[in-house]
């Protein structure tokens, strides 16, 4: 293990309360530094499908940098875009075509096939003035529940805990709420949609809601443990549900898999390969977990890059150029699309499209503006 692991960093103050630390620009993103232009042949726009025909397979990206959702040809690019609110970051899409994207403002419900918004969902919880960037108040994990009557998206309270809201998606109405960690950067649903689990990511836990009753059971996931606080960037971002077992999967740093059991809150650890600062996760349909390295934060880092790592826990590496966030995997398991909006500065607009069997180089397309989340329709 890299030494300054050994040493968890008290970098930077607290104040800064971000993802980490170095951090450059303002606080709400205005003076963000985009890497070069996409390399690699260059991508023709397609021509828009027609209201209402929106094919499947089509890519869905949040842009944390504007107000829209952009809708992309896996092959070709973007072709259309939705107004949905400031600073969408989250989505999830039902099997109806519904997309539900967390903004600061509200979670807005998306018709993917006619590409409209009918309706905006204000939060109950007060999260202060409606801003943009890494900070900002509002919506950021969300997920939807197996039945798909209910929609959960963890609340953003700038300086404080986070808030769990229940949408009832008939009604579209806030139906309830629970307290859990601080900025819940990830929402995920266990298979039966029994709990719910938000990840604190300033908090170093997950927490468990239970969603008849909608108590809550915090849960620590710290592997490097918790010095350094709001200033550390050893904290846990993305996690998936391991369909098996029920565990929840939360990747490190490229060099610890924390396996958590929600039922004794007890943690395991396993090594992972990648070495450099991690966020996105996703699970492909053949139990692939696809990690998201984001590239460097500290100065031992390695650069950005995908791992693919197979049930049985070995990894391939898939490097990537520039920093990264998110990821979603096709149907097929062939293939990975990975955004590169990042929450700290250095984006750039646009999604890597990864070869997941490795006979091809990771293709970049131009997509959407600071895209986050993404969804493969």
């Amino acid at each position: 293990m890299r030494a300054r692991r050994a040493v968890l960093l008290l970098a930077a103050a607290a104040a800064l309360a971000g993802c980490a630390t170095g951090t450059t620009g303002a606080p709400d993103g205005s003076a963000a530094a985009k890497t070069p232009a996409a390399t690699g042949p260059a991508v023709t726009p397609s021509v828009p499908a027609a209201a209402g025909n929106t094919p499947d397979g089509t890519l869905l990206v949040a842009d944390f940098g504007g107000d829209t959702v952009t809708f992309v040809d896996p092959e070709r690019g973007a072709f259309d875009r939705v107004e949905v609110g400031t600073a969408p970051y989250g989505l999830v899409v039902g099997d109806d075509g519904r997309a539900w994207v967390a903004t600061a403002e509200g979670v807005a419900v998306v018709d993917t096939r006619t590409r409209t918004r009918p309706a905006l969902i204000p939060y109950e919880t007060e999260t202060g003035p409606v801003t943009t960037g890494e900070y900002r108040g509002g919506g950021m994990g969300i997920a939807l529940a197996p039945d798909g009557r209910h929609v959960y998206v963890g609340v953003n309270v700038p300086g404080a805990e986070g808030v769990l809201e229940v949408i009832d998606t008939g009604s579209r109405k806030v139906t309830g709420t629970a307290p859990v960690g601080r900025r819940p950067f990830d929402v995920d649903v266990s298979r039966d949609g029994a709990e719910v689990y938000a990840t604190g990511h300033d908090s170093f836990d997950v927490t468990s809601v239970r969603t008849d009753t909608l108590r809550t059971r915090r849960m620590e996931v710290a592997p490097y443990g918790t010095e350094g606080g709001l200033g550390s960037w050893l904290k846990p971002h993305y996690a998936v549900v391991r369909p098996a077992d029920g565990k929840l999967l939360l990747p490190f740093e490229g060099e610890r898999l924390a396996v958590l059991d929600p039922r004794t809150g007890k943690v395991a650890i396993e090594p992972m390969t990648a070495g450099t600062h991690q966020h996105g996760a996703a699970l492909a349909p053949d139990g692939t977990l696809l990690v998201v390295g984001t590239g460097p934060i500290a100065s031992d880092d390695e650069e950005a890059s995908l791992t693919v790592r197979k049930p049985d826990g070995s990894e391939r590496v898939v490097p990537l150029d520039g920093p990264h966030e998110d990821v979603a995997v096709s149907g097929d398991s062939r293939t990975a699309y990975v955004t590169g909006g990042f929450t700290r500065d250095g984006y750039w607009n646009g999604i890597a499209v990864v070869d997941l069997a490795g006979k091809s180089a990771p293709v970049r397309l131009a997509a959407g503006e600071r895209p986050l989340g993404i969804a493969v329709l």
